[in-house]
C-alpha cells in the first residue's frame, strides 16, 4: 500500500522533473533556431564565409542533438520508458559534429581520428542492438496481446 503511494509519488516526480527538462529543451531549440537564422543572414555580409560555415554546421548539429534529446523524452511520456536508440542517435551526432568541428579547424590528429572511428562504431553497434532489441521486444508484445 505505502509502495504503491511511493511508486505514484515517484512517476509523477520523474514526470514533472522530464516536462520541465523538456521545456528548456524547447527554449533551447527555438532560440537555436532563431540564432541559426540571425548568423545565415549575417553571412551575407562576410567577404569570404569559408570560415563561418563551420559556426553553421555547429549550431545545426547542435540543434538536432536537442532534437534527438527531446525526442527522447517525448517517447518517455508515451510509454514511460527512455529509448536507447534517439539517445544513441544524439551521441552519434555529437561526436559528428565534434568531428567536422575539428576536420574545419584542421585539428585531427590521427589518433584522434582512430579514437573518434572505435568510438562511433562502438554507438553504431549500440543502436544497432537497441533497434533489435527493440523490435524483439515490440514484437514480444504483441504476441501476448495476441
Amino acid at each position: 500500500m505505502i509502495s504503491n503511494k511511493i511508486k505514484v509519488v515517484f512517476d509523477k516526480s520523474v514526470d514533472a522533473i522530464f516536462a520541465v527538462i523538456l521545456l528548456f529543451i524547447i527554449i533551447g531549440i527555438a532560440i537555436g533556431t532563431l540564432q541559426l537564422f540571425v548568423t545565415t543572414w549575417k553571412l551575407l555580409a562576410f567577404k569570404g564565409i569559408t570560415g563561418h560555415y563551420i559556426d553553421i554546421i555547429a549550431d545545426v548539429l547542435t540543434l538536432y542533438v536537442l532534437i534527438e534529446l527531446s525526442r527522447s523524452l517525448v517517447e518517455y511520456f508515451n510509454t514511460h520508458r527512455l529509448r536507447l536508440t534517439f539517445i544513441v542517435d544524439g551521441a552519434i551526432v555529437f561526436v559528428i559534429r565534434e568531428i567536422l568541428i575539428a576536420l574545419f579547424k584542421h585539428d585531427l590528429k590521427p589518433d584522434m581520428i582512430y579514437a573518434f572511428s572505435a568510438f562511433l562504431f562502438v554507438l553504431g553497434a549500440l543502436r544497432i542492438a537497441s533497434v533489435l532489441v527493440y523490435q524483439r521486444e515490440k514484437h514480444l508484445a504483441e504476441q501476448e496481446s495476441h
